[in-house]
Order: C-alpha cells, then sequence, then structure tokens
C-alpha cells in the first residue's frame, strides 16, 4: 500500500494561547481556531509525521529537535496561570530529524539536530487544535538566522521529498504580524495579502521570484516590520510544487486580514 503524498502547508498559528482562554481574546481568534480544527479533513491522509517550521525559532545553522519527548517552551508572556500547564504530549521523531538534517546538509544547507530544545508555541498552540490526539510523531525545525527569503525557500525544496512518506511540512506562522499596531492595519493587511495570493500563484520558480522580492510588495514593512513570522512560507512555498498555492483560509484578527494556503 503506498503512503498518498502530503501537501506542504502555511498556518497562522494565532496569538500565544488564545485558543485556550476565555474572553474576548479567544473570541478575537475563534475563527482561526475553528479553521486549524478543520485542516486535518483536508489532508489525503493521516499524516506518518509532521514536520514543523516555526516562526519562534531562530539558529545561525537550522536545528530540528531530537527529543523523542520534547518538553514545551512557553515562550508567552502575561497570560493566566493555567496557560503555563497546557500540555501536547504528541511523540518527537528523532529518526525525522536525523532525515531531514541530512537532506539539508545534502543541499548544502548546514543543519543539525538538537536533542535539548522543546516545542514553542509556535509548534504546540497550532497542533494541539488540529491533532488535538497528539498521537502524529512532530519534529519542529527552526528558522535560520539571517532571515534571507531565498534560503528558506531553499530548506523547503531540500525537504520536498519527506512529502511522499506521508510526512506534512507545516509553516508555522501569521501572513500579518504587526504587534505594534497601525491606524491604518486594516487597508495594509488587505494589501498585503492580495499581494501574497498573486505571488503564490504560477509555478515555483515563479513564486520564488516573487517571495524572494516581498519586501518591495505593497505595505509589506507595514504587515511584516521583521519578517520571521512570513518565512515559515517560505519553506512552504519551497516544498510545494509547480501547481499554484491553493488559498485554504481567509479570516479576520480584529480588522486585519489573516490567510492560510497549501502547496501540492
Amino acid at each position: 500500500m503506498t503512503t498518498p503524498r502530503q501537501p506542504s502547508i502555511y498556518i497562522p498559528h494565532g496569538g500565544g494561547p488564545a485558543f485556550f482562554m476565555q474572553g474576548p481574546m479567544q473570541r478575537m481568534f475563534a475563527p482561526m481556531q475553528e479553521f486549524l480544527a478543520t485542516v486535518h479533513q483536508t489532508l489525503p491522509a493521516t499524516p506518518t509525521a509532521i514536520l514543523l517550521v516555526t516562526a519562534h525559532w531562530e539558529s545561525l545553522v537550522v536545528r530540528l529537535t531530537g527529543n523523542p519527548k520534547p518538553e514545551l517552551v512557553y515562550d508567552y508572556y502575561g497570560f493566566p496561570p493555567e496557560m503555563y500547564n497546557l500540555r501536547y504530549d504528541a511523540p518527537g521523531a528523532p529518526g525525522l530529524a536525523a532525515q531531514s538534517a541530512a537532506l539539508l546538509k545534502a543541499a548544502d544547507i548546514q543543519a543539525q539536530v538538537d536533542p535539548d530544545y522543546g516545542w514553542d508555541h509556535g509548534v504546540f498552540i497550532p497542533l494541539k487544535v488540529m491533532f488535538a490526539q497528539a498521537n502524529i510523531p512532530v519534529v519542529a525545525m527552526s528558522l535560520q538566522a539571517g532571515l534571507d527569503p531565498l534560503a528558506h525557500i531553499a530548506m523547503g525544496q531540500a525537504l520536498r521529498s519527506l512529502r511522499d512518506e506521508g510526512v506534512l511540512i507545516v509553516g508555522s506562522g501569521m501572513s500579518y504580524h504587526n504587534l505594534g499596531g497601525s491606524p491604518h492595519a486594516a487597508a495594509e493587511s488587505h494589501a498585503f495579502d492580495a499581494w501574497l495570493d498573486t505571488a503564490l500563484q504560477g509555478d515555483s520558480a515563479h513564486r520564488k521570484t516573487q517571495l524572494t522580492q516581498w519586501a518591495t510588495a505593497p505595505t509589506a514593512r507595514q504587515s511584516h516590520p521583521r519578517e520571521e513570522h512570513l518565512l515559515p512560507l517560505m519553506v512552504a512555498s519551497g516544498a510545494g510544487s509547480d501547481a499554484p498555492a491553493q488559498k485554504i483560509w481567509k479570516g479576520a484578527v480584529g480588522q486585519t486580514s489573516v490567510s492560510a494556503w497549501a502547496f501540492d
């Protein structure tokens, strides 16, 4: 029996642990939570494993979690005490971490398995919604310091073959991420979202050309004063085929537009 090829996807991971809170913050992120809870229905089969690149981990050398039972990193601040007792006890996948590092090295991308680092909230918060049973092995992967779009596209290209083994490649970030706020946030996010839609059409070469020039897009720096939440999209796109991206969700956080895409 053959294992169905998984897509690569780019998802928003919310605001800290908002999905699991009560009150206005939870309500603001409720549409996103509802979307994440349905992602599994869009997949061809249950993934054999998940490789997730998180916006909240940067390293000079790309690192991958290699612990069979990673700890959780509660890297959010000022939330109720119970938000620091959340659990996500999915198994790690040291073998997949080693395989991924080998694929990256074969593409001349420095990589190493980290046996100690755990899963930050860009990992366990969305996965706790998407795969609540916590029974799919997970490897988290860092961004590469320097935040070069081309380097992250190359990372995705190097890892593309994992999809044929049933591994779901996930870029976890936010398509609009300006925590400082802006009086024009709604218009800025809508303009950048529209640009992303155009940039992600066409084959992989088209996406590469567009995404490497993302900072010249309309309202780019207003939408991403720092690009760490956008770069997981570069990895997901790089891992995709020549088919255009499929927009799998568009929603709102307050007045701002936030979206998700899948790559065949």
